[in-house]
């Protein structure tokens, strides 16, 4: 049922890209990235209550259901620009995804070591589904404070209940591995991003096939990384804030990536100042994850620097041809991920002995 639950959510997350393969702008990155947040949060307001109210009773699975129908009526809301009204819709849509939610945490107010808990999280999020609600019956500008208001009740909520969800936190092993599936289905869809690249080709050319290549090798690379080297899917002793805040960029980088391929390799050029930027976010976001995980200091600044330097690849960009571009870019991300399989001196020494 997780997994399911998840499938729906990533589709979602390819619907509401898709005017982003177009329009491969700052603006339609900043209207993908606030759509994109939306639906994460969602996610993973869900993933965290799920995993630390263990129960699957029939008035849970019937919650559940409802929350894939509500998120399959956002993604039917999130093609057109932000001032239109399927937006306002998306808006509503995702307060009813907030208003289950807090159904649920109304549920577990039974139990009563966490009935602090349910109640501060059934409140702020009660709250901000208000705020959601009342700004889809305004027109933009208007609409956007309210936003940006229930946008950060919605933030402040767990923050403000931050001394009981240490005391209860989610499952230390439950918790990391569906954050682990929901990678891997993002990663499959930045497979299919470079696979609707191939697709567009009639007739190949060494750029692009090359291009091509290198984005199904960027995708094994940052498999290998984030689960065999930065331990991202694995047991969480601690540190949860900074390992949970930190996917969010590296989810939002895996589809702007995703796109910025896709284009490349269908174009042989484009805008690939913006692939550089999104890859450089998504390389740090995964950094930042091994450092929560024990990985040496002196290893994540070495990854962080690699970031710094794709940013700085963004300004030459657009004098390089695109397949340059992504084979340094390839050129960078297996050097982080090297960089982070070297065992750590006290590591070597264990081993030695």
């Amino acid at each position: 049922m997780e997994l399911f639950f998840d499938l729906i959510f990533v589709a979602a997350v390819a619907q509401v890209g898709e005017p982003l393969i177009e329009e491969y702008t700052p603006a339609g990155l900043f209207r993908y990235a606030f759509l994109f947040v939306l639906i994460w949060w969602a996610w993973s307001g869900h993933t965290a209550y799920v995993t630390r109210f263990d129960h699957d009773d029939l008035p849970n699975r019937l919650l559940v259901l409802l929350q894939c129908f509500i998120a399959a009526v956002m993604a039917a809301n999130a093609k057109d620009a932000l001032d239109s009204r399927s937006s306002a819709g998306f808006g509503a849509a995702y307060a009813g995804m907030r208003i289950v939610l807090v159904a649920q945490y109304l549920r577990a107010r039974r139990v009563r070591e966490t009935r602090a808990l349910t109640t501060r999280y059934a409140t702020g999020f009660g709250v901000a589904a208000m705020v959601w609600l009342v700004s889809a019956l305004l027109d933009a500008p208007a609409r956007y404070w309210l936003w940006a208001l229930a946008l950060a009740i919605d933030f402040a909520t767990p923050w403000l209940a931050v001394a009981h969800t240490r005391r209860f936190p989610p499952d230390a092993s439950h918790y990391p591995e569906r954050f682990g599936l929901f990678t891997i289905i993002l990663l499959g869809e930045f497979i299919a991003a470079v696979m609707r690249g191939i697709e567009s080709q009639e007739e190949w050319s060494v750029p692009a096939a090359s291009t091509a290549f290198a984005g199904m090798a960027f995708a094994f690379i940052l498999r290998w990384w984030y689960f065999d080297v930065a331990g991202g899917a694995d047991r969480r002793h601690g540190r949860f804030d900074l390992w949970q805040y930190a996917h969010l960029p590296m989810f939002l980088g895996i589809a702007v990536a995703g796109v910025g391929f896709e284009r490349t390799i269908a174009h042989a050029g484009g805008e690939t100042w913006m692939l550089c930027v999104g890859c450089a976010v998504l390389t740090a976001s995964i950094a930042a994850i091994g450092g929560t995980s024990g990985a040496p200091g002196r290893q994540v600044a070495g990854q962080v620097g690699l970031s710094i330097a794709m940013t700085g690849l963004a300004g030459a960009a657009g004098h390089l041809p695109g397949v340059v571009v992504v084979i340094l870019l390839l050129g960078m991300v297996c050097s982080q991920t090297l960089l982070g399989n070297q065992p750590s001196a006290t590591a070597a020494r264990r081993l030695a002995a």
